[in-house]
């Protein structure tokens, strides 16, 4: 019965990092959006600094990591890449800025830093800008 077939079938495989990266990456780019909204506002920045580089430049970097890597993750393009900033952002927001706050603050950055740690281990799958990249240099060798 299929429900108990634990083999590796690869055009599943895929279908299921498609659907967790577009679901991960469109959800934390309105998480990213926020920010940049908060960025552009003008005007004193008030944001964490957890790791002292100042709340501007952490703004910044969260912006990036949250905007434009979210983005690039929703089209799977440079994958492993890509989740490194996020998974670090996550690292962060877990386990810096809400480590006193208990295990509800931390739920949702936990979740996240697992499946930019699973995107980071697996890549993104035959359905992404990565799978055609690859295609491509396999056919010219």
């Amino acid at each position: 019965m299929w429900i108990f077939d634990s083999s590796i079938n690869k055009k599943m495989n895929s279908t299921a990092l498609l659907l967790v990266r577009v679901v991960a990456g469109a959800f934390m780019l309105t998480h990213g959006i926020q920010k940049y909204h908060l960025l552009m506002q003008g005007g004193p920045i008030k944001f964490a600094d957890p790791v002292g580089i100042g709340e501007a430049p952490s703004l910044v970097l969260a912006i990036f990591a949250e905007l434009v890597c979210s983005a690039l993750l929703i089209i799977g393009f440079a994958t492993r890449l890509i989740t490194v900033p996020l998974i670090i952002t996550m690292f962060v927001a877990v386990f810096v800025v809400h480590t006193a706050d208990g295990f509800e603050a931390q739920e949702l950055g936990g979740l996240y830093l697992l499946i930019y740690v699973l995107l980071f281990i697996t890549g993104s799958g035959k359905y992404s800008i990565d799978g055609i990249i690859t295609r491509k240099k396999r056919r010219r060798y």
